[in-house]
């Protein structure tokens, strides 16, 4: 199913000129079309006219000054007829009537199958939820799994070609390791999953994992309305008193261009934190002293910190968009975008998969670009006159550096073997 689209935009988000590629009015094409042959501006007289604005072309490819002015004149027509369809045949302009028709009852169709879609994945979420119920009491502790679950489990891995040391493995004559006892459930299951899915590890501080650690569950159901509300379940911990996180994505009522769903906006819970341990904030000191006495004086300033609990106050679209600039209209759209993409990662990656992203096996299935790096750019140069000197100096540095890379890239599953 086609992911809903926002209704701000924010979805399909792209540049609306790549390279001369400029959006068109509605009715006329990019290229003249054979029927019609009259004579439409080229690209190098818009140039030209657009040199009286300082927009010279340049020889090394767009202008950018051009590109914003094109982008702008263009970008103003978008829906606006230019007569194209107008200027063609009669027979032609009923022949494009009767085709508005056909396109008509398609996006009808459209509109049932995204509504039968969505029973679909209603109906199937009701099935699931056993599964995920006892999911969450394995990972809890209250429940363990059956020895043939246990053994089902191990030929996965055997297909899988993993490979389990017998040391790792608990049996019934030898019982389970000493520490292992002590160990309740699966610790940090929510916190490594979400952290071996990349849109959610680039929004986790280390500050949210001592909070995270707490996650014991992450529910999804749908709304009565187009919508649907992710439900973050915690024990009790030092950060806040909320028992249950909630976060809730609404869509428009009538579906988009295409049938499908429109986002429109979200709600979160308000935290209650505890004195002294919100991770959204932090808190400035400086020293002011007074002209005339001479003294000085701390002031104390609240500023927002990143966090992965900013998630749960969502950006909001302002009532009046006129009164908004373009630089923060841009930073807006950007928010909004990624507000999104988490909640739709969540509910459909993280929630049905979160034992495979917890191994990590769902990583096999992702498409993530590694950059190359140069080693000058990843050690940057280094003076051949200085490395005889340095090489003690840089060999303990390595040594805690990697000593270090290895507690941090250590995963955290094997913390618990």
């Amino acid at each position: 199913m086609d992911q809903p689209q926002p209704g701000v935009d924010i979805k399909n988000k792209k540049s609306l000129l790549q390279g001369f590629t400029a959006p068109t009015p509605q009715n006329t094409p990019i290229f003249v079309a054979p029927i019609q042959s009259s004579e439409r501006p080229s690209l190098q007289i818009l140039e030209e006219d657009m040199t009286e604005f300082g927009a010279t072309p340049s020889a090394g490819g767009p202008n950018p000054a051009l590109v914003g002015l094109l982008q702008g004149k263009l970008g103003t027509l978008v829906g606006k007829s230019s007569g194209y369809i107008e200027s063609l045949p009669l027979s032609v302009r009923r022949r494009v009537n009767g085709l508005k028709y056909l396109q008509s009852n398609h996006a009808e169709l459209e509109a049932k199958f995204q509504e039968e879609i969505l029973a679909l994945e209603k109906k199937y979420l009701e099935l699931y939820r056993p599964l995920y119920q006892k999911r969450t009491e394995i990972v809890k502790g209250t429940l363990e799994p059956t020895d043939e679950e246990v053994k089902a489990g191990e030929s996965d891995n055997e297909e899988e070609g993993e490979k389990i040391s017998s040391a790792d493995k608990v049996t019934e004559r030898g019982g389970a390791d000493e520490k292992s006892e002590d160990v309740k459930g699966v610790p940090e299951f929510w916190l490594t999953a979400m952290k071996n899915h990349v849109t959610l590890a680039e929004i986790i501080t280390e500050r949210d994992e001592d909070a995270l650690k707490h996650l014991i569950d992450i529910r999804m159901s749908y709304l009565e309305k187009p919508g649907f509300r992710l439900e973050f379940d915690f024990e009790e911990n030092e950060f806040f008193t909320n028992e249950t996180l909630v976060k809730t994505y609404y869509y428009q009522e009538e579906p988009g261009y295409g049938g499908d769903f429109v986002y429109d906006h979200a709600e979160g819970t308000k935290i209650l934190w505890k004195e002294g341990k919100d991770l959204t904030i932090t808190i400035e000191t400086k020293k002011q002293r007074h002209k005339g006495t001479n003294k000085t004086r701390v002031v104390k300033k609240t500023v927002p910190a990143d966090s992965f609990f900013q998630f749960f106050s969502p950006p909001a679209v302002p009532e009046n968009e006129d009164d908004v600039d373009e630089e923060e209209s841009a930073d807006l759209d950007e928010r909004l975008e990624l507000d999104y993409q988490v909640g739709e990662d969540i509910k459909e990656k993280l929630i049905p998969r979160a034992v495979d992203w917890f191994t990590g096996k769902a990583l096999q299935y992702e498409d993530i670009e590694v950059d190359d790096y140069d080693d000058d750019d990843m050690y940057g140069d280094e003076e051949e006159g200085d490395e005889d000197d340095d090489d003690d100096d840089e060999d303990e540095d390595e040594d805690e550096e990697s000593g270090e890379k290895k507690e941090k890239e250590q995963p955290p599953e094997c913390k618990q073997q």
